[in-house]
């Protein structure tokens, strides 16, 4: 799954950090997230995109392989 949270967090500046503590996650989740090596649940992915104030769809994207 590719995601859009490495360039929202930037437009954002905020830090991987900052949106983990947003989030109630762990700094490495957000890494692992950004990496497109850990698939997120249904809440934190929701989590996400509210703070960026846009749609699941915006931030992630689902590759068929």
């Amino acid at each position: 799954m590719k995601t859009k949270i490495k360039e929202l967090r930037a437009r954002d500046g905020l830090t991987q950090e900052d949106l983990a503590k947003r989030v109630n996650v762990r700094r490495e989740t957000i890494v692992f997230l950004e990496k497109g090596k850990y698939n997120p649940s249904l809440k934190l992915a929701y989590d996400i995109a509210m703070v960026f104030n846009l749609s699941i769809e915006e931030v992630f994207v689902l590759h068929e392989d």
